[in-house]
């Protein structure tokens, strides 16, 4: 019976062993997988504990190797460029407005807004402006994993009205204190530690409740371990994440979190590190190879192997001693066109060969370029600025990046610039720079006001007249706006276009002149074109 039960059992698990996945992806006993045991553990053990070193690695690539510099560059001038610009977005509705009050709210708060964003009394340390700190913070965020920015006041003054200052930190700055965990470790590998509070926690500088939820950021003065500046010893400063009284951030971290209970962002290239870093190599071998082959070299021999140089030149009387000196001085002899040399005897000239096979360098390259194009969600025409496919591969790559551009754009704008621009306009209402009723009596009002989009720069446009066309039919049906299609097509403020061509038009009326319509011309153009089309297809099917 106890047999029967122990065979049972067996069978069972032998049932379970090789269910669902067992047979498959989990399967022990393959001899593909069977020595593949990866574990996946908490956000702290997978990301935090390896951050020093994913840093380092990924900097060094943004730095030093062409495609890593290409995915930073590229992903920050399609998804920031000169940087992106606030459209308010009021619901007039909500506040009780009629459109033209919203519309009339909205210009002279993008015109207040452009005080303080347009000037570098904006940075605490008053070297970019609001529009060249996002590039910093943006670049930062995708080497770093995330980047970091403090809200500072200072005494306004007659040009810059406003307190607000940001200063931007590098993301190694927000460190445990002195670089501890719980074990009284230092390092920069440090992971937790506990808190001053004894029922906080400190995972990586970032200080956390017993919720989980973000409460302080430890910054240090320095960055720790640094190994030029060591002028002063490191001292860290706990920074509350928001204010107590007003709830509003104290500190922005720009990052895209991957995984729940993660506090510290992942660099962008950290899947393709060691692809990256590979490809650099094979291409610096090769490049090396080349090189070392296109010098013409020549070598003098003498003799063949176990010939004395009696034997080679008999009767020459040199000694022992001086038979292993080389019998022929290269500066003797010259290369030049017509040139004769006569060698002694016994003595060959040989060659090295000039030619380098690189036939299988540019396929297995783009392979992996490929790979690492779809690994950071670059396509890889994108990213190594080469278009030689069809038309219709060429468009797909460029939507493609776009879509990823424009996610990362709203990460962003949701992270860095819209509560900046809440900063502002919260100073601004409070001065009475900038009208807001209810602003502060009623949260559902205030965000109301705050309300806003944010317009970069615009995707590039491979056929101008059906890009045009599909956003005159979307504007048509309701699908957008023409002030949407004009910030997202040109980066343009449909209301300044419509002035500045009323402007235009009436100057040209005054003068006598006669341009045409632009959509008239464009209509004879195409009609044209397609009337030059027509022929040649009858033309063609004549032939």
């Amino acid at each position: 019976m106890a047999r029967r039960k122990q065979g049972t059992r067996a069978e069972q698990t032998r049932k379970v062993i090789n269910s669902g996945y067992g047979a498959g992806g989990a399967s022990q006993k393959s001899n593909v997988l069977k020595g593949w045991r990866p574990l996946k553990a908490s956000p702290k053990s997978d990301i935090d504990a390896h951050l020093f070193t994913l840093r380092n690695r990924a900097a060094d690539e943004a730095i030093n190797t062409p495609i890593g510099a290409a995915a930073i560059k590229t992903s920050a001038m399609h998804t920031v460029g000169d940087g992106l610009h606030v459209f308010p977005r009021v619901k007039f509705k909500t506040l009780g407005l009629t459109p033209e009050q919203a519309r009339d709210w909205t210009r002279k708060t993008v015109q207040e807004f452009e005080v303080w964003a347009g000037s570098k009394d904006c940075d605490i340390t008053r070297r970019n402006n609001f529009y060249d700190m996002q590039d910093i913070m943006y670049t930062s965020y995708l080497t770093d994993g995330d980047a970091f920015a403090l809200f500072k006041r200072r005494k306004p003054t007659n040009l810059m009205p406003y307190s607000l200052r940001v200063q931007i930190l590098e993301a190694n700055r927000v460190s445990n204190p002195m670089g501890a965990d719980y074990f009284g470790t230092l390092g920069p590998y440090a992971v937790e530690m506990q808190a001053p509070n004894p029922n906080n926690r400190i995972i990586s500088g970032v200080e956390i409740n017993k919720d989980g939820a973000v409460v302080a950021y430890w910054v240090s003065n320095r960055v720790p371990w640094d190994p030029v500046d060591v002028s002063h010893a490191p001292e860290w400063v706990r920074v509350e994440a928001f204010g107590r009284n007003t709830g509003t951030p104290n500190v922005l971290q720009v990052c895209h979190d991957l995984r729940p209970e993660q506090y510290r962002g992942v660099p962008y290239l950290a899947p393709v590190v060691e692809t990256l870093k590979q490809v650099t190599r094979y291409t610096n071998a090769e490049l090396t190879s080349a090189i070392v082959k296109s010098f013409f070299a020549l070598f003098f021999t003498e003799g063949a192997a176990g010939q004395s140089i009696e034997d080679v030149l008999p009767g020459t009387g040199i000694e022992a001693e001086d038979a292993r000196a080389p019998i022929v001085d290269p500066s003797e002899y010259s290369l030049a066109a017509g040139t004769m040399n006569a060698l002694p005897k016994g003595v060959d000239v040989k060659t090295v060969d000039a030619s380098n096979s690189m036939s299988t360098f540019d396929q297995f390259v783009t392979q992996l370029f490929k790979q690492i194009g779809a690994a950071i969600g670059q396509p890889y025409e994108v990213l190594i600025k080469s278009f030689n496919s069809s038309y219709s591969a060429s468009r797909a790559a460029l939507l493609q990046a776009w879509d990823e551009y424009k996610i990362r754009r709203k990460w962003f704008a949701r992270d860095f610039c819209q509560p900046i621009y809440e900063e502002w306009l919260t100073e601004a209402v409070a001065i009475g720079r900038i009208q807001a009723p209810g602003f502060f009596d009623d949260p559902v009002k205030r965000a109301a006001w705050c309300n806003a989009d944010w317009f970069g720069p615009a995707m590039s446009i491979l056929e101008p007249v059906k890009d045009v066309t599909g956003s005159a039919l979307r504007t048509k049906y309701g699908l957008s706006t023409r002030e949407r299609e004009a910030a997202e097509m040109t980066g343009t403020d449909l209301e300044e276009n419509l002035e500045q061509l009323a402007y235009e038009k009436k100057v040209i009326t005054e003068l006598g002149l006669d341009l045409g319509n632009p959509e008239v011309l464009a209509g004879k153009e195409a009609e044209q074109d397609g009337g030059d089309t027509t022929k040649g297809g009858e033309n063609n099917g004549q032939k």
